[in-house]
C-alpha cells in the first residue's frame, strides 16, 4: 500500500512539473511579441545613418535638391574626359571615388563615360514638365498628357523611368547614369562587358545599383536601370535622411504634384530601392 502511495505521488509530480507555469507562459509570450517586432539590421540602423547625414550639415532641402551644384562648395564640375558634355556636376567625394573605378575599369579594358549626373529641383522639373505635358515624349513614344489623361495613371507612367521632382536620388550628388538609357545596351557587347564588369567590381569603390530589377525583393519603385549607380557613402546617409524626415505632403511645386500623396511618392520611390544599396 505505501509503495503504491509513493507511485501515485511521483506520477502527480511528473504531470504537474511537466506543465509551464503561468509566469513562463507570459515570458513566452512575451518573448514571442518582442521577436515579431524586431527592427530589420536597416531599420535598426536608421536613426544612426540619419542623425549622421545630419551632423554632415545634410538638410531635407538638400535632399530635395533645392540648391545649385555649381555653387555648392561639396561639388565639383566633371572633366569631359569623363562625360559626354560640359557641364555636369558631382559630389566631391563621389567623383573622386569613379576616377579611382574608372582607371581600374580601364586597366580591364572598359571605357565608363558619365552621361547624366546632379540634376536639382529645378532642372528636374524641367524633364517632368516637359513629359507631363506633353512636350516631351516618355519612354513608350506617346504623349503623356493624351495618353494618360487620368492625373495618376499620367504620374505612375512617367515614374517608370523619371522622378518627381524633389524625389530624385539625382539631387544628392551621388549617383550617375554610365553609358547609355537603355537595359538593352547592357545585355551584350560592349554594353554587357561594362556591365558585368560592374556588377563584378562597383561595390569595390563604394558604388551600388539602386534600380534592380523589380519583382518580390523590390516591389515598388522605378524601373530597371543598368545605367544607374549610387555613391553609398554618403547615399545610405541620405536615404535614411529621407525616410526619418521627408513626406509625401512636401512634394510641391509642379504641376502634377497634386497626386503625390495619393501614389506615396516617398515609400515606393524614394526609398523603393535595391536591399544591397541600403545598410546591412
Amino acid at each position: 500500500m505505501k509503495t503504491k502511495r509513493i507511485s501515485f505521488y511521483i506520477i502527480l509530480l511528473a504531470v504537474f512539473g511537466c506543465q509551464p507555469s503561468g509566469n513562463q507562459v507570459q515570458g513566452a509570450n512575451a518573448q514571442q511579441e518582442t521577436s515579431e517586432k524586431t527592427p530589420t539590421a536597416y531599420e535598426a540602423s536608421l536613426p544612426t545613418l540619419a542623425d549622421s547625414a545630419i551632423a554632415r550639415g545634410f538638410t531635407t532641402d538638400y535632399i530635395m535638391g533645392h540648391f545649385d551644384p555649381a555653387k555648392h562648395p561639396d561639388f565639383t564640375l566633371v572633366d569631359t574626359r569623363y562625360a559626354d558634355r560640359q557641364g555636369l556636376y558631382l559630389r566631391k567625394d563621389t567623383y573622386e571615388a569613379f576616377l579611382r573605378m574608372y582607371e581600374a575599369a580601364k586597366k580591364d579594358g572598359v571605357s565608363l563615360l558619365i552621361r547624366s549626373a546632379t540634376r536639382n529641383f529645378d532642372y528636374q522639373k524641367g524633364i517632368w514638365e516637359s513629359k507631363w505635358t506633353g512636350a516631351l515624349a516618355i519612354e513608350n513614344g506617346k504623349d503623356a498628357s493624351k495618353a494618360y489623361p487620368n492625373p495618376q495613371e499620367r504620374a505612375l507612367k512617367i515614374l517608370e523611368y523619371s522622378s518627381m521632382p524633389g524625389t530624385s536620388r539625382h539631387h544628392w550628388g551621388t549617383d550617375m547614369d554610365l553609358n547609355a538609357f537603355t537595359n538593352e545596351y547592357f545585355e551584350k557587347g560592349e554594353g554587357l562587358k561594362i556591365y558585368e564588369w560592374m556588377t563584378t567590381h562597383a561595390a569595390e569603390y563604394g558604388f551600388c545599383q539602386p534600380y534592380s530589377p523589380k519583382g518580390e525583393a523590390r516591389p515598388y519603385g522605378y524601373n530597371e536601370e543598368k545605367w544607374h549607380w549610387s555613391y553609398l557613402p554618403v547615399a545610405q546617409p541620405l536615404t535614411a535622411l529621407a525616410k526619418e524626415k521627408l513626406n509625401d505632403g512636401m512634394i510641391t511645386g509642379f504641376k502634377g504634384a497634386e497626386v503625390a500623396e495619393e501614389i506615396g511618392v516617398v515609400e515606393k520611390y524614394v526609398l523603393g530601392v535595391n536591399s544591397d544599396c541600403l545598410s546591412q
